[in-house]
């Protein structure tokens, strides 16, 4: 595209601090701009990503449809919440007002095997309105085209073993949330823990039912499974609570995480493939400890066996640049629902 990008940013927290600075340093236009707080409501988008008065009003999402045809943007980069379902809205209006939409929702890197009626609907509404949704972000590099690139370089595989954590911290109240961060081990395990404690009959009614909750490395082993072009037989997953050894105070979420308390969790997620190739990857997010930071490691199992680590990843950033260096992928690709194992690896850009 000659001209600039135009995008609207959807969502003007911690994490849109990255997303619009970025988008301004790779020579893109932030139109428009949304969020449901009244603290943040009516100000320009410069409180957030810094710099001079850009003379772009945050403005109530409520006028999300109107203000959208009325700005006509390129591109919405969706900075919200975790799964398909709390977003679900909000791609709906992009892709009724034919806007191309992008988020950092875990669960939209691959949602149709874990909400496939709202992908299909999703699907369907952005096909008849010429216009593309995805989702991308940290895992779009670090768990899927970095992964799918070292197995290039193998010449059998017998497992794939992934783990990676990340600080609750740095992502707003919501994943914090949704990770268990200062429930009991007893209410962790009611409200957490026991939903996996069900059989593949059960888990795959609920994914039907779409109400399932999918943790990170779910849709992220389906994402690797459909690029290496493996099948998947079964899929499981499990959630286990971490804790410290001392009070953590946590201003995300507004208190003192209790010793003893949880202060996030692992996801485990197991996939079998008729391939004979075992995907077995596991997310920590929890609020840290003092001694506690990033961590990234991935192995491939087979010949020859590789392990890559990166260590103290900055991962807000890498998630808000991936996002943007995705940018116009997603206006390039067809119109639909388009998970970006189908675009071009993801790449550095020095213009969008």
């Amino acid at each position: 595209m000659k001209r600039k990008l135009k995008v609207a940013q959807i969502g003007c927290g911690k994490m849109s601090v990255y997303t619009m600075r970025y988008v301004y340093e790779k020579g893109g236009e932030v139109v428009c701009a949304y969020d449901v707080s009244p603290d943040r409501i009516g100000k320009d988008i410069s409180v957030m990503c810094g710099g001079q008065p850009r003379g772009t009003i945050i403005e109530d999402v409520k006028n999300l449809e109107i203000s959208l045809k009325k700005h006509k943007p390129d591109v919405a980069i969706i900075t919200t919440m975790s799964l398909m379902s709390d977003i679900y809205p909000l791609m709906e209006i992009c892709a009724k007002c034919g806007v191309n939409a992008i988020s950092t929702c875990e669960e939209a890197f691959f949602p149709a095997n874990s909400s496939p009626k709202i992908t299909k609907k999703l699907d369907k509404l952005a096909k008849e309105n010429n216009c593309t949704l995805t989702g991308s972000g940290y895992q779009d590099t670090s768990w899927g085209s970095l992964i799918s690139v070292l197995a290039g370089s193998t010449q059998t595989i017998k497992k794939i073993k992934g783990k990676s954590s990340y600080n609750v911290e740095d992502y707003g109240i919501a994943l914090a949330e949704v990770h268990g961060a200062g429930l009991s081990l007893k209410e962790f395990d009611e409200k957490i823990a026991s939903v996996d404690r069900i059989s593949d009959a059960e888990r795959q009614a609920m994914i039907a039912a779409g109400t399932y909750s999918p943790s990170y490395m779910w849709t992220v082993n389906g994402w690797l499974c459909e690029k290496l072009g493996l099948t998947v037989v079964s899929q499981t997953q499990k959630c286990i609570p971490h804790t410290y050894k001392k009070d953590l105070k946590s201003s995300t979420l507004g208190m003192t995480i209790k010793k003893g308390d949880a202060t996030g969790m692992s996801a485990i997620v197991t996939t079998t493939t008729k391939e004979g190739i075992v995907l077995e990857t596991e997310c920590i997010g929890k609020v840290y400890g003092p001694d506690e930071f990033d961590q990234n490691e991935w192995t491939i199992e087979g010949e020859p066996t590789t392990t890559v680590t990166i260590s103290r990843p900055a991962t807000v950033e890498r998630t808000c640049a991936s996002i943007v260096n995705r940018l116009p992928d997603v206006v390039a690709a067809p119109a639909g629902y388009v998970t970006t194992d189908k675009m071009a690896d993801i790449n550095f850009k020095t213009q969008i």
